[in-house]
């Protein structure tokens, strides 16, 4: 090779070590210096994922370095599963019932079978199931809403899956009614305009879109009542009994129904020690969680009800807090 010949090679080589340095990608890891943006995947902006979402990012923007996380406002459980896997976002907030269909292939994913990339980083709050209606409507029980206009949640959802699950322990399935999709914000509006006459959404409560409803219209939440809520529970164990306390949503007395429990995934392609730090910076800066649901956000309960395998970099932190899986 002639010295001109070499010092093209050697120029072209200087060049693709650039571009490979600029083309790191998101979900690297730790490098000194090297900005790494972070998509953490939510929800409906008018639920409770979107909003927490977004402080998440903020701590941790503020406690981890070369880090740029972002909120981004989705379909939620269901289509965070599937964009994470497609290597849309780095975390994602899904329902615990949802991520342990994902990695079992069942449900929704039979068709697709299992989802092999999502580990857990922890799990939040409960996730409260709220099938929400008005007085007017003339709903006060399950039953009463067979022949009735009702929103199963938007397709990317796990709120379907609630739906039939609660509609199964009372002898009903979807075909009872005349089945919604749509998601919370839609589902709430379609109530006060009488488009639809209930709707199940599941979230953490108090939820913004029924709170929404409740400042211009007497909101009822049907309960799903101790039999059934066993029922459910013998059946399907990653549910549990809750209760919807008296005042919310204006609500005259306390409302007993079921709940999942909110947590966060990520891909196993995101390194260890990344995800070991954001996992730090959460659980360890709950006190900077400015969300109503930072309350329940702990180290010490983020293994509740984790049906699937934690990514090492969440093993690692709390094996450190002395806790482990």
């Amino acid at each position: 090779m002639g010295r001109k010949g070499l010092f093209s090679f050697i120029v072209l080589l200087a060049l693709s070590l650039v571009l490979v340095a600029c083309g790191g990608g998101g979900t690297t890891g730790s490098d000194e210096g090297e900005k790494n943006y972070i998509s953490i995947l939510t929800g409906g902006n008018q639920g409770t994922y979107y909003p927490l979402g977004g402080t998440f990012a903020k701590v941790i923007n503020d406690n981890v370095e070369n880090v740029e996380a972002t909120a981004t406002s989705t379909g939620a459980s269901v289509e965070n599963v599937q964009k994470l896997s497609d290597g849309e976002g780095e975390i994602a907030f899904v329902q615990t019932d949802i991520a342990a269909y994902a990695t079992e292939g069942t449900i929704m994913f039979e068709e697709d079978g299992a989802v092999e990339t999502i580990q857990a980083m922890g799990s939040l709050y409960p996730e409260t199931i709220q099938i929400v209606t008005t007085k007017d409507s003339g709903i006060e029980s399950v039953e009463d809403l067979k022949g009735k206009t009702v929103s199963i949640g938007a397709p990317g959802s796990g709120t379907r899956a609630n739906a039939e699950n609660i509609l199964e322990v009372h002898d009903m399935t979807v075909d009872d009614m005349n089945a919604q999709n749509l998601d919370f914000g839609e589902s709430t509006s379609g109530i006060q305009d009488g488009k639809i006459d209930a709707a199940f959404i599941t979230s953490g409560t108090p939820t913004g879109a029924v709170e929404g409803l409740a400042a211009t219209t007497d909101v009822i939440i049907v309960p799903v009542e101790a039999d059934k809520a066993d029922a459910l529970i013998e059946k399907y164990p990653y549910y549990a009994t809750d209760t919807i306390k008296e005042g919310t949503y204006g609500l005259e007395s306390d409302v007993p129904t079921v709940a999942v429990q909110a947590m966060l995934i990520t891909s196993s392609d995101v390194s260890e020690d990344r995800v070991y730090e954001m996992t730090k910076a959460i659980f360890d800066h709950t006190d900077a969680i400015s969300h109503t649901k930072g309350e329940f956000i702990s180290a010490e309960s983020a293994l509740e009800g984790v049906g699937i395998e934690l990514h090492p970099g969440a093993k690692k932190y709390f094996d450190e807090k002395g806790m482990s899986k």
